[in-house]
């Protein structure tokens, strides 16, 4: 038999097993519902994948899946995350949720479920996209999690009631959660991951894709790095910047990052070198601090004054020094 004629038996087999009708009656006695291209629901970015597109999909939860996931971002990575990447991954679960960005992962350990639960207390929607029945809790350890993310959100399956995960399913699933966000994010991944998959779906459907970059020691972050080196994903450190990138163009600018703003900083340029050229312990006439600074007497001696009020200097019997514990590179580089 060729390979074909080897999937059409498969194929048929499982079409005699197939009960459309109990399978209805197992999704609404359950609580979940069946959307279908042309539904009201339906995301209609998932036409994106083409011949891979689902045929329905099983929605069990109380948001909306179409409304939830218009300003979506998929939070994907490692699932032996370390402390560094779930914190992150819960940060932007938060950050995006408090933005009122929707998180779209696949519920399992480490950093989806940091997401989710970030994008809980954010107080925003979030999607779980299963590779098993929207019925069946795996991780098992993620019931209450799910359960949290039925009341907030929503679990989504293209598979039927019952239905088990296994590791092809988990690959299946990733153009689900690649193709219902707007972008997708990959916090900790080693160099094989399953995020790593997902990254590859973002990127052939032309999503934005981004990495957060990890310790250079880490072997789960290598994949990320990897990802940034080659230009594939853009490196982001924050929410605002996730933002930044799937948001609208000029609407959603996340803001520059910038040191601390000490006192020294708000001084004019001429009383900033006045103040370099007072010394630290010896005191000196304003005559000497005026061709130290490159400036004349009357600019010194107008300085000095609010320099002395500001509790920069201090004057003494040999003229002007600068107060003990302040120093000008104090503020400019601690």
């Amino acid at each position: 038999m060729t390979r074909l004629d080897r999937m059409f038996a498969s194929w048929a087999a499982r079409l005699e097993t197939a009960d459309p009708e109990q399978d209805l009656a197992e999704g609404e006695w359950h609580g979940a519902r069946l959307v279908v291209p042309g539904d009201s629901e339906w995301p209609t970015q998932l036409d994106d994948l083409g011949d891979c597109r689902p045929y329905a999909l099983w929605l069990h939860g109380e948001a909306d899946l179409r409304f939830s996931c218009l300003r979506s971002v998929a939070v994907v990575g490692s699932r032996a995350a370390t402390p560094y990447g779930t914190h992150v991954a819960a940060e932007f679960g938060t950050g995006l949720g408090e933005r009122g960005w929707t998180v779209v992962s696949g519920g399992a350990y480490g950093i989806d479920g940091a997401a989710h639960r970030g994008a809980l207390v954010g107080g925003a929607s979030t999607v779980v996209v299963l590779a098993c029945g929207a019925d069946v809790v795996y991780p098992t350890a993620h019931h209450d999690l799910f359960a949290a993310v039925r009341s907030q959100g929503l679990l989504v399956s293209e598979y039927p009631m019952g239905a088990r995960p296994t590791r092809p399913r988990f690959l299946v699933r990733n153009r689900l959660i690649a193709a219902l966000s707007r972008g997708s994010l990959v916090i900790e991944a080693a160099v094989r991951s399953g995020a790593l998959n997902t990254a590859g779906h973002a990127t052939s459907l032309n999503r934005v894709l981004a990495a957060v970059p990890g310790p250079v020691t880490s072997e789960t972050s290598a994949g990320c790095h990897r990802l940034i080196r080659q230009g594939t994903a853009t490196c982001v450190t924050t929410p605002a910047e996730m933002v930044e990138l799937v948001g609208m163009m000029g609407d959603d600018l996340a803001p520059e990052p910038r040191g601390p703003v000490f006192p020294r900083d708000r001084l004019s340029p001429e009383t900033r070198q006045v103040l370099e050229a007072v010394p630290v312990r010896t005191g000196v006439g304003p005559a000497t601090i005026a061709v130290a600074a490159g400036v004349d007497l009357e600019t010194v001696l107008s300085c000095l004054g609010g320099l002395a009020a500001a509790g920069y200097v201090e004057r003494v019997p040999r003229g002007w020094r600068l107060r003990p514990g302040r120093s000008p590179g104090d503020q400019a580089f601690s």
